[in-house]
């Protein structure tokens, strides 16, 4: 049973947030959550600020770390999903919170430039303050909570040609295992797979692709959590294109500590158009998995999912914020405080040809039996 959440279908107002919007299509059954709040992490106008799931997220208790880019909106005349200007410069940021969210500052990120280094080769992944950032194929390193960085390192097995994200779980001291993204055999975006290391990045000798190689469209962006028992779980964002653009998310699960992957399910089965978005997995204390993410069909919207069972079975689609001015959102990552809030974080415009923002939404898991 489900309670404390309003039911809403095709042509009926939906009130979250004090914003009313329709849902656009009769199979597109969702279930509302009254108890959220939003705030603006990064927002300037003139500014397109987007994609914190291509930058990562990092959490110390109330003190969250999460990157975004950064550059300009284009001019009105510029066409197409992205509307940031090619011709200015772009950057990597970082905003910073130590209260769960509620407050935010942001420099920026700092990572060092310079030709690849090799990867080191005797860190201590579980020390305090550690954080790893994996982009393309290049890897950065913080042991300050992302205050400084270094790198850039070259990250195992980038001739397979990475489209790196950050997802990686730190299994023990000299023990790590990324969740990472490679070209298909035709040269195109992509394919995951998990490399692991248990000597401090000296050796990465386990290797496993996550599923087979998509004939068509792409799997990529590995969102994973790590069981009790051991066992993984991996959030993937599937894009096939026959017979016709489909975007949905599925999910994998190990038994054998990431040597090989099986399919479990797809939580979401249709994600709408543009590409589908990424998925953000989280595993709650409570023993919920929780997996955020947006749809770009209207009402444009950041969702979530839930699961009581490690996976194999999930809820109802619930909406966390409804009523963006156009479909490029999203990219969510999401913790879970101290306290039991969640934090999900995104991009976000309010009109059409507005200037794109960071925001967080602030909210409490509804209750499900």
């Amino acid at each position: 049973m489900i309670t404390d959440t309003k039911y809403i279908g095709l042509g009926v107002a939906l009130t979250i947030a004090l914003l009313h919007v329709e849902i656009s299509s009769a199979k597109d059954r969702v279930v509302a959550i009254d108890d959220v709040r939003h705030v603006k992490v990064f927002h300037e106008v003139g500014r397109f600020a987007g994609w914190p799931a291509n930058n990562g997220i990092w959490q110390w208790g109330d003190e969250i770390l999460v990157g975004f880019s950064l550059g300009y909106l284009a001019p009105p005349e510029k066409q197409g999903l992205h509307q940031i200007d090619p011709e200015r410069p772009r950057g990597l940021m970082l905003a910073r919170s130590r209260d769960g969210g509620e407050t935010w500052s942001v420099s920026e990120a700092g990572y060092p430039e310079g030709e690849l280094r090799r990867f080191p080769t005797d860190v201590e992944f579980d020390i305090s303050g550690f954080a790893l950032n994996a982009r393309a194929d290049k890897a950065f390193m913080s042991f300050n909570r992302g205050r400084t960085w270094t790198g850039p390192f070259r990250l195992p097995f980038a001739d397979l040609h990475l489209r790196a994200r950050t997802d990686y779980q730190v299994l023990g001291s000299k023990d790590l295992i990324l969740f990472l993204t490679a070209q298909k055999t035709n040269d195109r975006e992509g394919r995951p797979f998990c490399a692991r290391t248990r000597t401090g990045g000296k050796y990465w000798n386990q290797f496993a692709w996550i599923g087979p190689e998509p004939l068509s469209g792409y799997s990529i962006m590995p969102s994973s959590v790590r069981l009790p028992d051991g066992d993984f779980l991996v959030a993937l964002r599937r894009r096939d294109n026959h017979p016709a653009q489909h975007n949905f998310i599925e999910l994998y699960r190990s038994r054998d500590r990431g040597l090989s992957w099986q399919w479990l399910t797809n939580p979401v089965q249709e994600n709408g158009l543009y590409s589908g978005n990424p998925p953000s997995l989280v595993r709650l204390v409570d023993g919920h998995l929780c997996m955020t993410y947006a749809n770009r069909n209207k009402p444009h919207s950041i969702r979530a999912v839930f699961s009581k069972d490690d996976g194999a079975t999930w809820g109802p689609e619930y909406v966390l914020r409804p009523g963006a001015g156009e479909p490029d959102i999203g990219y969510t990552r999401t913790v879970q405080r101290p306290d039991g809030k969640l934090v999900t974080v995104y991009y976000w415009l309010d009109k059409p040809r507005a200037e794109r923002y960071i925001a967080a939404t602030i909210w409490s898991m509804p209750k499900v039996d």
